[in-house]
């Protein structure tokens, strides 16, 4: 599960709220918000329900700035493995600005090496379109190392933005897709829970393992019950074959 979906239970009960999740199935987590929690408190709350923490999402500003060392050093408190930047910047969607954040992976992602972990990137919508008639989102992946920098891969968004079918993505870049956020799409274009819209996940994930994908982290921007929907996906799922 991906926390930001359960951010209104959360902010009222962490540890409650952790305990639900770990009652209906889920393993592991990501961390999308601390919700005023310490790294270390939040880590002993996890570690009490028998989850793991497997990610945090840090934001861009942080990763390519002076907080970096912290955000990695509470990461390693959090027990998790990858460092993922979930967002750009509004003035850098442009083929030079995506060039530029690049770089900054990079550059990042030999430091988050450095310290045992690795960076990975989330994408929206708009990480999918052609500027200039350049991919933003080839950008990154041809520009980016992929010993040093990986991407969390939310397939809600990818087909929101048009992008390719992720199953043919996982075959064209392997191994550069270690997580994804496994969030499904009503017909009329808004969010649902997984297995009850039109996104069709067996046939995304028949070529996962191509991709290097090692964590489903369901989410759900907007639930109007973050539990049942939090049910709803984890039943889905655990009965899925493909």
């Amino acid at each position: 599960m991906h926390l930001y979906t359960m951010r209104t239970p959360l902010a009222a009960d962490f540890a409650g709220t952790l305990e639900q999740l770990a009652e209906i199935g889920y393993a592991t987590v990501g961390v999308s918000g601390r919700h005023g929690n310490s790294p270390a408190a939040i880590r002993q709350m996890l570690d009490r329900t028998r989850l793991r923490a497997v990610l945090e999402h840090v934001g861009y500003d942080i990763v390519t700035g002076s907080g970096l060392p912290q955000a990695l050093e509470d990461i390693h408190t959090l027990g998790g493995q990858w460092i993922v930047v979930p967002s750009l910047p509004g003035s850098l969607h442009s083929p030079d600005g995506y060039r530029e954040v690049a770089r900054q992976f990079n550059r990042a992602g030999l430091a988050a090496r450095e310290s045992g972990l690795k960076l990975l990137y989330h994408n929206h919508g708009s990480d999918h379109e052609v500027v200039d008639g350049v991919s933003l989102y080839d950008i990154l992946l041809n520009e980016t190392d992929p010993e040093l920098v990986g991407f969390e891969l939310d397939l809600y968004w990818a087909a929101d933005g048009g992008s390719s079918d992720p199953g043919e993505l996982f075959v064209r870049r392997r191994g550069r897709f270690p997580a994804l956020h496994v969030k499904d799409m009503a017909p009329n274009g808004d969010f649902a829970d997984v297995g009850s819209g039109i996104l069709d996940f067996p046939a995304m994930f028949d070529t996962a393992r191509q991709g290097g994908v090692k964590q489903w982290l369901v989410e759900h921007d907007a639930p109007a019950d973050p539990f049942a929907s939090a049910r709803a996906s984890y039943r889905y799922l655990s009965r899925l074959r493909y």
